[in-house]
């Protein structure tokens, strides 16, 4: 498959490397704006074809699909070229700034029988996958409700707050584990940076199952963390992300109304078990799954449907931020 990258900045030299190492994988074209950071990636793929002109990689009829991770405003637009331009699409997170945005990137890439994939790189991460079986298999009993840590000092950003750069990641894994889109969504804020970027995002949503979730996100806080929590009535997980060697624990710990009491309830605390997760890179898994979508396996619209769900959640509880900024 020939691919087209577009956009070398943060996170774009990672989509490169992987894609070039990737057997059944072309690198074939390289594009951003900025001609010194063009010349400089460049030179470490001679073999791809470099440009300033986004045009000049939709017009090359040999090419299959278009890989985008551009500033998060201009995803819908270059998207909706590129599927106009007849390519499969792989778009960094989050599809679009709206759901009626996203929505139209879906129905245009199903018109013309297209791939369109967006990059939710933690749907992707082993742990993830771990902590979703948990889920579906039972073992937690009755998931009670999910809470996300992600924070850090830095990388601040002007363009865009930190309920778009954070909480996308956090909040695709939330959708993931609990099956359902929420009914409810609120979330509260502070821009203490940047006049109406918000750096730190508080964030409350309900799901017709009756499980809760919070978020938590900052890119102003003394602690790099990025954990989820799951709790079941029979027991909890959590995923570390910033743990080497523990990536996910399991505690068999909860609650429960003993026949020997009079109905109050009491604590049960059991073992603690570390599964094993495999170390795979998860953004070589994320590639690799476009590639096999490119190939016909799958459904190729599964993936941009999910990723619709997680940009109508952001912008109701983006729509809650700014109600509450009054």
């Amino acid at each position: 498959m020939n691919l087209g990258l577009v956009g070398l900045g943060y996170w774009g030299p990672n989509l490169a490397r992987n894609f070039d190492d990737l057997p059944g994988a072309h690198l074939a074209w390289l594009a951003d704006r900025d001609e010194a950071r063009l010349e400089r990636y460049a030179g470490r793929y001679p073999h791809a074809r470099a440009t300033t002109s986004f045009e000049d990689v939709l017009a090359d009829e040999t090419l299959d699909a278009v890989v985008i991770a551009t500033p998060v405003v201009t995803h819908h637009e270059l998207a909706r070229q590129a599927l106009r331009a007849g390519k499969h699409v792989f778009v960094e997170k989050p599809l679009a700034l709206s759901a009626e945005d996203a929505e139209e990137l879906v129905a245009l890439a199903g018109e013309r029988g297209l791939v369109l994939m967006p990059g939710h790189l933690l749907l992707y991460h082993p742990a993830v996958a771990k902590l979703k079986a948990l889920v579906d298999s039972g073992e937690l009993g009755r998931i009670l409700y999910v809470y996300g840590n992600r924070q850090n000092l830095g990388q601040i950003r002007r363009d865009e707050n930190a309920l778009w750069s954070l909480g996308a990641h956090d909040l695709s894994v939330v959708l993931h584990l609990v099956g359902e889109e929420p009914v409810e969504c609120w979330a509260r804020g502070e821009s203490f940076l940047n006049e109406a970027i918000e750096d730190v995002v508080f964030c409350y949503l309900r799901f017709p199952s009756g499980i809760v979730a919070h978020m938590h996100l900052s890119w102003l806080d003394p602690h790099k963390m990025r954990r989820m929590t799951v709790v079941g009535d029979s027991k909890m997980a959590v995923f570390d992300d910033m743990a080497l060697d523990r990536k996910v624990t399991v505690y068999d710990k909860g609650t429960e109304q003993r026949t020997d009491t009079y109905g109050e309830w009491v604590t049960r605390t059991g073992d603690i078990s570390i599964p094993k997760i495999p170390n795979d890179e998860p953004l070589r898994l994320e590639c690799e799954h476009f590639l096999a979508l490119l190939r016909g396996e799958e459904d190729r619209l599964d993936a941009a449907r999910a990723g619709v769900a997680v940009v109508r959640a952001l912008e109701q509880l983006q729509a809650s931020l700014e109600r509450e900024r009054v």
